[in-house]
């Protein structure tokens, strides 16, 4: 149990990181990046649904 709960915590933190990356990576503010990395920080799996939907991904037009 505790191996397991180790594993995700690594998982969540490398999901923030990647994220906080791919945010500087097309061109973010500073603040708005450490926005989205606290915001995953907190809030997991919401703020990944709501950072994906906003990243503003050049190959999806909505």
């Amino acid at each position: 149990m505790l191996i397991f709960a180790f594993v995700c915590f690594i998982i969540h933190i490398a999901l923030c990181v990647w994220a906080y990356r791919d945010s500087r990576r097309k061109g973010k503010s500073q603040e708005f990046s450490m926005l989205v990395l606290i915001a995953l920080f907190f809030f997991p799996i919401m703020g990944l649904i709501v950072y994906l939907i906003i990243r503003n991904d050049d190959g999806l037009n909505l």
